[in-house]
This record gives structure tokens, C-alpha cells and sequence, in this order.
């Protein structure tokens, strides 16, 4: 019996184990569908599968039904569901996610509360990332939403990668790469060289 042996290899990831929770630096754009999430929170969307995610994306868009929906297209999620919004002059979008209209034809100052985007939370170990790069709980259940998130209008956050710091990495992984590269082959030369003085003569 040989037993089950040992790995001889080790995969390569394409990916990180784990997420960088820290938040971008902020970009104000006037734009009145931008939005920017404060600290830790979240904005709810609806996934391509149909399922509820987490989202920090906020350059918010109408479409031609009505739908308020991210810069890719996902649906963002109000107290009953995807976001409609009927036809409008103005829109704003309040600190607490409430999100106000001037009704189309109406007078500046006739406004209506339609909705308030779903703003969440959760723990960042209760969280994992899914293949769609959104965010969702790892118990697959719905979030709860918080009273206590706050949103910035008219701004936008930016990523959190610093591509200075990032590329000196690559840099490094690439020139530690070359080096295994190197001793992998010193190696099998050895090996062969060795084999060479086993043999008989």
C-alpha cells in the first residue's frame, strides 16, 4: 500500500481569497443620479439571476421603462421591490436614500417621495463575493435595511486600488516568477547531471 502520496504542485488562483472592504476616495460629479455610499454600507440591486446583492456602484440611471437601475444595468432595489419612477422634470436622491420628483409638467415646487433605496450593513465576514462580482450574505438570506447609511448626491466613489502600489507589485511577482523559473530549471539540470554520475559505466 502507497498510500494517497503527496501534492506536487501548487495551483495558482485567479483571484484573492478575500475582499478589500476600504473605502474609495470620493469625487463629487453634480450629476443628480450619482450617488456616493458613506462609510461601510451598501446599495441593494437586483442580480442578473434575479436574487438580491450588494452594490457600491452609484452612477444611477433611468431607462426607458422607468427603471432606476446601476451604470450595468442591475436593477436598484426601494421598500417593495425594483425602483419605477414615472415620468420626471427633477429628481433628487436624499442623504437617507429617499428619492424625491417634480412630476413631469408640474411646477417646481410640487414635489413627490416615490421610493427610498434599500441601504445596508451587514458585517464584512458575514459577506462573500460571488462570480458576478457582487456582494451578498454568506447565510444567502436578504440584508436588513439600516436607518443608520447615508448617501452623498451628486458624487461618486472612487476605486480604492492604488495603481502606483499596484504596479510595483506586478513588477515584483513578475521578477519572482523569472527566479523560480530559473531554479526549476537549475534544478532538473541537477537531477539530470546526477543521474548521469548513477549510471553504470
Amino acid at each position: 500500500v502507497f498510500g494517497n502520496g503527496h501534492p506536487t504542485r501548487v495551483y495558482a488562483m485567479n483571484e484573492r481569497p478575500s475582499s478589500d472592504f476600504t473605502p474609495g476616495s470620493v469625487q463629487q460629479t453634480g450629476r443628480d443620479l450619482d450617488v456616493a455610499v458613506k462609510g461601510g454600507g451598501w446599495i441593494a440591486v437586483q442580480a442578473n439571476d434575479g436574487t438580491e446583492a450588494y452594490s457600491r456602484r452609484g452612477d444611477l440611471r433611468v431607462d426607458s421603462a422607468g427603471l432606476l437601475s446601476t451604470g450595468n444595468g442591475l436593477p436598484v432595489i426601494g421598500n417593495g421591490g425594483p425602483i419605477a419612477l414615472p415620468p420626471f422634470d427633477k429628481i433628487d436622491i436624499g442623504v437617507d436614500g429617499t428619492i424625491s420628483i417634480v412630476p413631469q409638467g408640474a411646477q417646481p415646487n410640487e414635489t413627490a417621495v416615490i421610493d427610498r433605496i434599500k441601504l445596508v450593513e451587514p458585517q464584512f465576514d458575514q459577506m462573500e463575493k460571488g462570480k458576478d462580482g457582487l456582494m451578498r450574505l454568506q447565510s444567502g438570506e436578504q440584508a436588513e435595511a439600516s436607518a443608520n447609511q447615508r448617501l452623498i448626491s451628486g458624487a461618486l466613489e472612487n476605486s480604492n486600488v492604488n495603481i502606483v502600489d499596484e504596479m510595483v507589485n506586478m513588477i515584483e511577482l513578475s521578477r519572482r516568477f523569472e527566479m523560480q523559473v530559473k531554479m526549476m530549471k537549475t534544478a532538473e539540470q541537477n537531477a539530470e547531471a546526477a543521474a548521469g554520475l548513477l549510471r553504470p559505466m
